[in-house]
Protein backbone atom coordinates (compact mmCIF):
# COMPACT_ATOMS: atom_id res chain seq x y z
CA UNK A 1 0.00 0.00 0.00
CA UNK A 2 2.72 2.31 0.67
CA UNK A 3 4.20 2.28 -2.96
CA UNK A 4 1.39 3.53 -3.89
CA UNK A 5 0.00 6.12 -1.11
CA UNK A 6 3.89 7.74 -1.20
CA UNK A 7 3.80 8.77 -4.37
CA UNK A 8 0.36 9.97 -4.27
CA UNK A 9 1.38 11.81 -1.12
CA UNK A 10 4.14 13.50 -2.90
CA UNK A 11 2.17 14.90 -5.23
CA UNK A 12 -0.34 15.62 -3.44
CA UNK A 13 1.47 17.86 -0.82
CA UNK A 14 3.34 19.55 -3.86
CA UNK A 15 0.02 20.20 -5.42
CA UNK A 16 -1.80 21.61 -2.63
CA UNK A 17 1.08 23.94 -2.10
CA UNK A 18 2.19 26.73 -4.21
CA UNK A 19 0.18 25.40 -7.78
CA UNK A 20 -2.94 24.82 -6.43
CA UNK A 21 -2.79 28.61 -4.01
CA UNK A 22 -1.36 30.55 -7.42
CA UNK A 23 -4.62 29.52 -9.46
CA UNK A 24 -6.57 30.27 -6.42
CA UNK A 25 -4.58 33.43 -5.10
CA UNK A 26 -4.25 34.76 -8.65
CA UNK A 27 -8.21 33.53 -9.78
CA UNK A 28 -9.89 35.57 -6.87
CA UNK A 29 -7.65 38.63 -7.23
CA UNK A 30 -8.48 38.33 -10.91
CA UNK A 31 -12.47 38.23 -10.36
CA UNK A 32 -12.19 40.96 -7.52
CA UNK A 33 -10.38 43.24 -9.81
CA UNK A 34 -12.21 42.69 -13.15
CA UNK A 35 -15.56 43.12 -11.18
CA UNK A 36 -14.67 46.13 -9.25
CA UNK A 37 -13.75 44.63 -6.10
CA UNK A 38 -17.10 44.24 -6.02
CA UNK A 39 -17.33 42.35 -2.06
CA UNK A 40 -15.95 45.76 -0.80
CA UNK A 41 -17.21 48.23 -2.67
CA UNK A 42 -21.21 46.77 -2.72
CA UNK A 43 -20.67 44.88 0.79
CA UNK A 44 -23.56 46.99 2.58
CA UNK A 45 -26.03 46.11 -0.29
CA UNK A 46 -25.04 42.58 -0.37
CA UNK A 47 -25.41 42.38 3.17
CA UNK A 48 -28.88 44.15 2.93
CA UNK A 49 -29.74 41.55 0.02
CA UNK A 50 -28.77 38.49 1.69
CA UNK A 51 -28.72 38.15 5.79
CA UNK A 52 -31.14 41.10 5.44
CA UNK A 53 -33.69 38.79 3.62
CA UNK A 54 -32.63 35.40 4.50
CA UNK A 55 -36.30 34.49 5.14
CA UNK A 56 -38.17 36.30 2.19
CA UNK A 57 -39.30 34.07 -0.77
CA UNK A 58 -37.47 35.80 -3.23
CA UNK A 59 -37.58 38.42 -6.24
CA UNK A 60 -39.20 36.19 -8.63
CA UNK A 61 -38.05 34.88 -12.34
CA UNK A 62 -37.47 31.02 -12.98
CA UNK A 63 -35.88 28.31 -10.45
CA UNK A 64 -36.84 25.81 -8.58
CA UNK A 65 -36.18 26.53 -5.18
CA UNK A 66 -35.58 30.22 -3.37
CA UNK A 67 -32.87 31.93 -3.35
CA UNK A 68 -31.98 31.28 0.33
CA UNK A 69 -33.12 27.86 0.29
CA UNK A 70 -30.41 27.23 -2.63
CA UNK A 71 -27.37 28.93 -0.58
CA UNK A 72 -28.44 27.02 2.89
CA UNK A 73 -27.92 24.02 1.00
CA UNK A 74 -24.50 25.18 -0.47
CA UNK A 75 -23.88 26.59 2.61
CA UNK A 76 -24.71 23.41 4.44
CA UNK A 77 -21.87 21.65 2.69
CA UNK A 78 -19.29 24.49 3.35
CA UNK A 79 -20.18 24.27 6.97
CA UNK A 80 -19.07 20.67 8.17
CA UNK A 81 -16.61 19.39 10.44
CA UNK A 82 -13.75 21.42 9.38
CA UNK A 83 -15.21 24.48 10.58
CA UNK A 84 -14.61 23.02 14.28
CA UNK A 85 -11.45 20.43 13.76
CA UNK A 86 -9.79 21.75 10.55
CA UNK A 87 -9.51 25.18 10.96
CA UNK A 88 -8.09 25.65 14.34
CA UNK A 89 -5.56 22.83 13.44
CA UNK A 90 -3.71 25.62 11.13
CA UNK A 91 -2.90 27.28 14.36
CA UNK A 92 -0.65 23.87 15.47
CA UNK A 93 0.56 23.71 11.88
CA UNK A 94 1.77 26.81 11.27
CA UNK A 95 0.70 29.23 14.06
CA UNK A 96 -1.81 31.36 14.37
CA UNK A 97 -1.05 33.93 11.29
CA UNK A 98 -2.03 31.20 9.38
CA UNK A 99 -5.80 32.56 10.39
CA UNK A 100 -4.94 35.87 8.90
CA UNK A 101 -4.62 34.07 5.56
CA UNK A 102 -7.34 31.95 6.29
CA UNK A 103 -9.38 34.88 6.34
CA UNK A 104 -7.45 36.69 2.83
CA UNK A 105 -8.39 33.48 1.27
CA UNK A 106 -12.13 34.22 2.56
CA UNK A 107 -12.21 37.67 0.99
CA UNK A 108 -10.67 36.61 -2.36
CA UNK A 109 -12.96 33.73 -2.05
CA UNK A 110 -16.11 35.77 -1.96
CA UNK A 111 -15.08 37.00 -5.25
CA UNK A 112 -14.39 33.39 -6.91
CA UNK A 113 -18.16 32.37 -5.23
CA UNK A 114 -19.98 35.29 -7.22
CA UNK A 115 -18.14 33.90 -10.29
CA UNK A 116 -18.88 30.54 -10.26
CA UNK A 117 -22.64 31.25 -8.89
CA UNK A 118 -23.32 33.58 -11.91
CA UNK A 119 -21.94 31.72 -14.33
CA UNK A 120 -24.05 28.50 -13.16
CA UNK A 121 -26.93 30.41 -13.21
CA UNK A 122 -26.09 31.69 -16.90
CA UNK A 123 -25.61 28.60 -17.96
CA UNK A 124 -27.79 26.78 -16.43
CA UNK A 125 -30.62 24.47 -18.67
CA UNK A 126 -33.09 21.84 -17.59
CA UNK A 127 -32.81 18.23 -17.21
CA UNK A 128 -35.28 15.22 -18.54
CA UNK A 129 -37.28 15.71 -15.28
CA UNK A 130 -37.93 19.01 -15.82
CA UNK A 131 -35.64 20.73 -13.25
CA UNK A 132 -32.94 23.46 -13.39
CA UNK A 133 -29.26 21.90 -13.29
CA UNK A 134 -26.18 23.91 -13.70
CA UNK A 135 -22.56 23.95 -12.35
CA UNK A 136 -18.76 24.29 -13.58
CA UNK A 137 -19.34 21.22 -15.65
CA UNK A 138 -22.30 22.97 -17.74
CA UNK A 139 -20.24 26.23 -17.31
CA UNK A 140 -17.46 25.72 -19.19
CA UNK A 141 -19.17 23.24 -21.66
CA UNK A 142 -21.65 26.26 -23.03
CA UNK A 143 -18.97 28.74 -21.95
CA UNK A 144 -15.65 28.00 -23.19
CA UNK A 145 -17.09 25.84 -25.76
CA UNK A 146 -16.06 23.13 -27.94
CA UNK A 147 -13.51 20.54 -27.33
CA UNK A 148 -11.76 22.16 -24.80
CA UNK A 149 -14.88 23.39 -22.57
CA UNK A 150 -16.17 19.72 -22.92
CA UNK A 151 -12.95 18.28 -22.41
CA UNK A 152 -12.86 20.61 -18.81
CA UNK A 153 -16.51 20.14 -18.12
CA UNK A 154 -16.24 16.20 -18.01
CA UNK A 155 -13.36 16.38 -16.13
CA UNK A 156 -14.11 18.77 -13.23
CA UNK A 157 -17.61 16.41 -12.64
CA UNK A 158 -15.18 13.39 -13.00
CA UNK A 159 -13.17 14.26 -10.51
CA UNK A 160 -15.72 15.70 -8.25
CA UNK A 161 -17.78 12.70 -8.28
CA UNK A 162 -14.59 10.45 -7.75
CA UNK A 163 -13.72 12.83 -4.78
CA UNK A 164 -17.02 12.76 -3.11
CA UNK A 165 -18.21 9.13 -2.75
CA UNK A 166 -15.27 8.32 -0.18
CA UNK A 167 -15.70 11.71 1.59
CA UNK A 168 -19.32 10.51 2.26
CA UNK A 169 -18.15 7.57 3.91
CA UNK A 170 -15.52 9.93 5.88
CA UNK A 171 -18.27 11.89 6.90
CA UNK A 172 -20.30 9.53 8.16
CA UNK A 173 -17.87 8.41 10.18
CA UNK A 174 -17.04 11.78 11.49
CA UNK A 175 -20.98 12.02 12.47
CA UNK A 176 -21.14 8.87 13.97
CA UNK A 177 -18.62 10.15 16.92
CA UNK A 178 -20.88 11.98 18.21
CA UNK A 179 -23.39 8.81 18.59
CA UNK A 180 -20.97 6.51 19.57
CA UNK A 181 -20.59 9.19 22.75
CA UNK A 182 -24.35 8.42 23.75
CA UNK A 183 -23.51 5.23 24.03
CA UNK A 184 -24.33 3.71 20.18
CA UNK A 185 -22.84 1.25 18.21
CA UNK A 186 -21.24 2.90 15.39
CA UNK A 187 -22.72 0.81 12.88
CA UNK A 188 -26.81 1.41 14.24
CA UNK A 189 -25.13 5.13 14.30
CA UNK A 190 -24.33 4.39 9.90
CA UNK A 191 -28.09 3.31 10.13
CA UNK A 192 -29.62 6.43 11.85
CA UNK A 193 -27.77 8.51 9.42
CA UNK A 194 -28.79 6.88 6.44
CA UNK A 195 -31.73 6.81 6.89
CA UNK A 196 -32.02 10.51 7.74
CA UNK A 197 -29.77 11.41 4.67
CA UNK A 198 -32.29 9.18 2.53
CA UNK A 199 -35.40 11.16 3.88
CA UNK A 200 -34.18 14.33 3.03
CA UNK A 201 -31.73 13.44 -0.29
CA UNK A 202 -34.94 11.37 -1.82
CA UNK A 203 -37.26 14.73 -1.79
CA UNK A 204 -35.20 16.29 -4.15
CA UNK A 205 -33.56 19.82 -4.04
CA UNK A 206 -36.93 21.04 -2.91
CA UNK A 207 -36.69 19.16 0.18
CA UNK A 208 -32.99 19.36 0.55
CA UNK A 209 -33.91 23.18 0.34
CA UNK A 210 -37.02 22.91 2.73
CA UNK A 211 -34.49 21.36 5.18
CA UNK A 212 -31.58 23.28 5.14
CA UNK A 213 -33.26 26.32 5.29
CA UNK A 214 -34.30 25.51 9.12
CA UNK A 215 -31.07 23.36 9.69
CA UNK A 216 -28.19 26.04 8.98
CA UNK A 217 -29.28 28.48 11.16
CA UNK A 218 -30.12 26.20 13.62
CA UNK A 219 -26.97 24.65 13.92
CA UNK A 220 -24.44 27.57 13.24
CA UNK A 221 -26.73 30.14 15.37
CA UNK A 222 -25.98 27.50 18.28
CA UNK A 223 -22.42 26.70 17.80
CA UNK A 224 -22.02 31.19 17.58
CA UNK A 225 -24.01 32.13 20.49
CA UNK A 226 -21.70 29.37 22.69
CA UNK A 227 -18.80 30.46 21.48
CA UNK A 228 -19.10 34.22 21.17
CA UNK A 229 -19.66 33.65 25.00
CA UNK A 230 -16.60 31.72 25.61
CA UNK A 231 -14.86 34.86 23.73
CA UNK A 232 -17.04 37.44 26.08
CA UNK A 233 -15.71 35.02 29.13
CA UNK A 234 -12.25 35.52 28.18
CA UNK A 235 -12.70 38.98 26.91
CA UNK A 236 -9.46 40.29 28.23
CA UNK A 237 -7.27 37.74 26.06
CA UNK A 238 -9.15 39.14 22.99
CA UNK A 239 -6.81 41.71 21.69
CA UNK A 240 -3.79 39.41 22.57
CA UNK A 241 -5.07 37.05 20.64
CA UNK A 242 -6.01 39.80 17.70
CA UNK A 243 -2.71 40.75 17.81
CA UNK A 244 -1.03 36.83 17.12
CA UNK A 245 -2.69 36.81 14.64
CA UNK A 246 -1.73 39.66 12.62
CA UNK A 247 2.23 39.96 13.91
CA UNK A 248 2.32 35.42 13.39
CA UNK A 249 0.78 36.49 9.48
CA UNK A 250 4.29 37.90 8.64
CA UNK A 251 6.53 37.15 11.11
CA UNK A 252 4.88 33.65 12.28
CA UNK A 253 8.46 32.52 14.60
CA UNK A 254 8.01 35.22 16.66
CA UNK A 255 4.77 33.96 18.16
CA UNK A 256 4.67 31.03 16.85
CA UNK A 257 6.87 29.37 20.18
CA UNK A 258 7.59 25.19 19.54
CA UNK A 259 5.67 24.60 16.59
CA UNK A 260 8.69 23.51 13.67
CA UNK A 261 6.35 24.59 10.77
CA UNK A 262 5.80 28.37 11.72
CA UNK A 263 7.10 29.81 8.73
CA UNK A 264 5.69 32.68 6.91
CA UNK A 265 5.63 29.98 3.21
CA UNK A 266 3.87 27.51 5.65
CA UNK A 267 1.34 30.54 6.83
CA UNK A 268 0.10 31.43 3.69
CA UNK A 269 -0.17 27.79 2.09
CA UNK A 270 -1.94 26.51 5.41
CA UNK A 271 -4.19 29.38 5.96
CA UNK A 272 -5.12 29.97 2.10
CA UNK A 273 -5.92 26.44 2.25
CA UNK A 274 -8.07 25.66 4.65
CA UNK A 275 -9.90 28.85 3.72
CA UNK A 276 -10.66 26.84 0.32
CA UNK A 277 -11.47 23.72 1.88
CA UNK A 278 -13.81 25.41 4.54
CA UNK A 279 -15.93 27.68 2.04
CA UNK A 280 -15.17 25.93 -1.05
CA UNK A 281 -14.74 28.79 -2.96
CA UNK A 282 -12.82 27.59 -6.48
CA UNK A 283 -13.97 23.78 -5.81
CA UNK A 284 -16.89 24.61 -8.40
CA UNK A 285 -19.28 22.95 -5.66
CA UNK A 286 -21.96 25.55 -4.61
CA UNK A 287 -23.36 26.43 -8.19
CA UNK A 288 -24.64 23.16 -8.39
CA UNK A 289 -27.28 24.10 -5.62
CA UNK A 290 -27.78 27.89 -6.61
CA UNK A 291 -28.58 26.67 -10.52
CA UNK A 292 -31.89 25.50 -8.97
CA UNK A 293 -32.54 28.94 -7.31
CA UNK A 294 -35.86 31.18 -8.72
CA UNK A 295 -34.12 34.91 -9.54
CA UNK A 296 -34.42 37.36 -11.46
CA UNK A 297 -31.13 38.08 -12.24
CA UNK A 298 -27.81 35.92 -11.99
CA UNK A 299 -26.15 38.40 -9.85
CA UNK A 300 -28.47 38.78 -7.44
CA UNK A 301 -27.88 35.05 -6.89
CA UNK A 302 -23.97 35.76 -7.04
CA UNK A 303 -24.30 37.47 -3.65
CA UNK A 304 -25.67 34.62 -1.79
CA UNK A 305 -22.01 33.20 -2.41
CA UNK A 306 -20.55 36.47 -1.02
CA UNK A 307 -23.12 35.83 2.19
CA UNK A 308 -21.89 32.07 2.12
CA UNK A 309 -18.15 33.08 2.50
CA UNK A 310 -18.61 35.60 5.10
CA UNK A 311 -20.85 32.66 7.38
CA UNK A 312 -18.41 29.67 7.16
CA UNK A 313 -15.18 31.66 6.81
CA UNK A 314 -15.29 35.26 8.68
CA UNK A 315 -17.45 33.99 10.95
CA UNK A 316 -17.83 30.31 11.90
CA UNK A 317 -14.15 29.58 11.26
CA UNK A 318 -13.35 32.49 13.55
CA UNK A 319 -14.97 31.69 16.10
CA UNK A 320 -13.44 28.61 16.63
CA UNK A 321 -10.08 29.96 16.33
CA UNK A 322 -10.72 32.45 18.58
CA UNK A 323 -11.73 30.35 21.29
CA UNK A 324 -8.88 28.07 21.07
CA UNK A 325 -6.63 31.55 21.12
CA UNK A 326 -8.21 32.91 24.17
CA UNK A 327 -8.61 29.81 26.34
CA UNK A 328 -4.85 29.28 25.43
CA UNK A 329 -5.70 25.76 24.24
CA UNK A 330 -3.19 26.27 21.40
CA UNK A 331 -0.19 25.12 23.17
CA UNK A 332 -1.15 21.41 23.57
CA UNK A 333 0.02 19.96 20.13
CA UNK A 334 -1.50 15.98 21.44
CA UNK A 335 -5.02 18.15 21.66
CA UNK A 336 -5.03 19.81 18.67
CA UNK A 337 -8.20 17.42 17.00
CA UNK A 338 -10.53 18.32 20.11
CA UNK A 339 -8.74 22.05 20.75
CA UNK A 340 -12.32 23.47 20.33
CA UNK A 341 -13.94 20.72 22.56
CA UNK A 342 -11.58 21.54 25.35
CA UNK A 343 -12.40 25.46 25.08
CA UNK A 344 -15.95 24.89 24.97
CA UNK A 345 -15.41 22.23 28.09
CA UNK A 346 -13.01 24.20 29.79
CA UNK A 347 -16.46 27.17 30.07
CA UNK A 348 -19.35 25.58 30.19
CA UNK A 349 -17.88 21.84 31.60
CA UNK A 350 -20.89 18.51 30.20
CA UNK A 351 -23.01 21.52 28.47
CA UNK A 352 -20.09 22.29 26.55
CA UNK A 353 -19.02 19.08 25.25
CA UNK A 354 -22.90 18.37 24.48
CA UNK A 355 -22.43 21.94 22.35
CA UNK A 356 -20.10 20.41 20.14
CA UNK A 357 -21.42 16.74 19.95
CA UNK A 358 -24.82 18.16 18.90
CA UNK A 359 -22.71 20.58 16.69
CA UNK A 360 -20.57 18.62 14.55
CA UNK A 361 -23.05 15.80 14.22
CA UNK A 362 -25.83 18.65 12.50
CA UNK A 363 -22.85 20.11 10.39
CA UNK A 364 -21.66 16.98 9.27
CA UNK A 365 -24.97 15.07 8.64
CA UNK A 366 -25.80 18.20 6.44
CA UNK A 367 -23.21 18.25 4.68
CA UNK A 368 -23.33 14.55 3.78
CA UNK A 369 -27.20 15.34 2.72
CA UNK A 370 -25.98 18.04 0.22
CA UNK A 371 -22.88 16.04 -1.30
CA UNK A 372 -25.61 13.12 -1.66
CA UNK A 373 -27.22 15.33 -3.97
CA UNK A 374 -24.34 16.41 -5.60
CA UNK A 375 -22.77 12.83 -6.48
CA UNK A 376 -26.23 12.41 -8.36
CA UNK A 377 -25.66 15.89 -9.93
CA UNK A 378 -22.00 14.38 -11.53
CA UNK A 379 -23.74 11.47 -12.70
CA UNK A 380 -26.27 13.06 -14.03
CA UNK A 381 -24.40 15.17 -16.32
CA UNK A 382 -21.90 12.82 -17.36
CA UNK A 383 -24.04 9.84 -18.22
CA UNK A 384 -27.57 10.93 -18.09
CA UNK A 385 -30.23 11.79 -15.72
CA UNK A 386 -31.19 8.05 -14.99
CA UNK A 387 -27.24 7.39 -14.29
CA UNK A 388 -27.87 10.28 -11.88
CA UNK A 389 -30.39 8.47 -9.69
CA UNK A 390 -28.19 5.10 -9.43
CA UNK A 391 -25.06 7.46 -8.28
CA UNK A 392 -27.64 9.07 -5.61
CA UNK A 393 -28.53 4.94 -4.36
CA UNK A 394 -24.57 4.45 -4.26
CA UNK A 395 -23.95 7.66 -2.67
CA UNK A 396 -26.18 6.87 -0.22
CA UNK A 397 -24.24 2.98 0.38
CA UNK A 398 -21.60 5.03 0.68
CA UNK A 399 -22.95 6.26 3.95
CA UNK A 400 -24.04 2.78 5.17
CA UNK A 401 -20.47 1.98 4.33
CA UNK A 402 -18.93 4.42 7.63
CA UNK A 403 -20.20 2.15 10.09
CA UNK A 404 -17.75 -0.63 8.70
CA UNK A 405 -15.03 0.63 7.44
CA UNK A 406 -11.99 2.72 8.62
CA UNK A 407 -10.46 4.84 5.35
CA UNK A 408 -6.91 5.32 7.25
CA UNK A 409 -5.52 6.52 3.46
CA UNK A 410 -8.57 7.77 2.19
CA UNK A 411 -7.90 11.77 2.99
CA UNK A 412 -4.61 11.19 0.69
CA UNK A 413 -6.96 9.98 -2.42
CA UNK A 414 -9.39 12.72 -1.18
CA UNK A 415 -6.96 15.96 -1.20
CA UNK A 416 -5.41 14.64 -4.49
CA UNK A 417 -8.74 14.47 -6.03
CA UNK A 418 -9.92 17.40 -4.82
CA UNK A 419 -7.09 19.63 -6.10
CA UNK A 420 -7.37 17.80 -9.66
CA UNK A 421 -11.09 19.51 -9.35
CA UNK A 422 -9.88 22.87 -8.15
CA UNK A 423 -7.32 23.33 -10.75
CA UNK A 424 -9.25 22.50 -13.63
CA UNK A 425 -11.89 24.39 -12.18
CA UNK A 426 -9.94 27.29 -11.78
CA UNK A 427 -8.36 27.77 -14.82
CA UNK A 428 -11.80 27.39 -16.49
CA UNK A 429 -12.87 30.41 -13.78
CA UNK A 430 -9.57 32.29 -14.99
CA UNK A 431 -10.97 31.95 -18.88
CA UNK A 432 -14.43 33.12 -18.10
CA UNK A 433 -13.54 36.49 -15.52
CA UNK A 434 -14.67 38.20 -18.66
CA UNK A 435 -18.35 37.28 -18.60
CA UNK A 436 -18.32 37.73 -14.88
CA UNK A 437 -17.46 40.76 -15.33
CA UNK A 438 -20.31 41.47 -17.84
CA UNK A 439 -22.60 39.85 -15.36
CA UNK A 440 -21.48 42.16 -12.42
CA UNK A 441 -21.44 45.39 -14.32
CA UNK A 442 -25.30 44.39 -16.04
CA UNK A 443 -26.45 44.39 -12.50
CA UNK A 444 -24.48 47.09 -10.37
CA UNK A 445 -24.88 49.36 -13.59
CA UNK A 446 -28.71 49.50 -13.79
CA UNK A 447 -31.14 51.14 -11.21
CA UNK A 448 -33.57 48.21 -11.60
CA UNK A 449 -31.34 45.91 -10.13
CA UNK A 450 -29.43 48.44 -7.80
CA UNK A 451 -30.81 51.17 -6.61
CA UNK A 452 -26.90 53.49 -6.35
CA UNK A 453 -26.64 53.04 -10.15
CA UNK A 454 -26.29 56.07 -12.00
CA UNK A 455 -29.28 57.13 -14.17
Amino acid sequence: MDAITKPIIAITNFFWGWPILIVLMGGGILITIRTGFLQFRYLPFILKQTFGKMFNSGVGGEGTVSPFQAASAALASSIGAANIVVAPAIIFTAGPGAVFWMWVAGILGQATKFGEIVLGIKYREKNSDGEFVGGPSYTFKKGIGGTLGKIMGFLVSFFFMIEILPSITLQTISAAGPLEKLGLDRRIAAVIILILVVLVAYGGIKRIGQVTEKMVPLMAGLYIIFGIIIIIMHIGQLPHAIAVIFEGAFNPQSVAGGIGGATLAAAIKAGMARGCYSNEAGMGSAPYAHATAITDHPARQGMWGIFEVISDTIIVCSISVLVVLVTDNWHDEANRGIAVERAFNTAFGNIGTAVIAISLFLFVLSTIIVIVFYCEKQGEYLFGTAVGKIMRLIACGMVLLGGFVSFENAGVFLDFTLGLVVFVNMCGMVMLSGEVKEIAADFFNNPKFYPGAKK
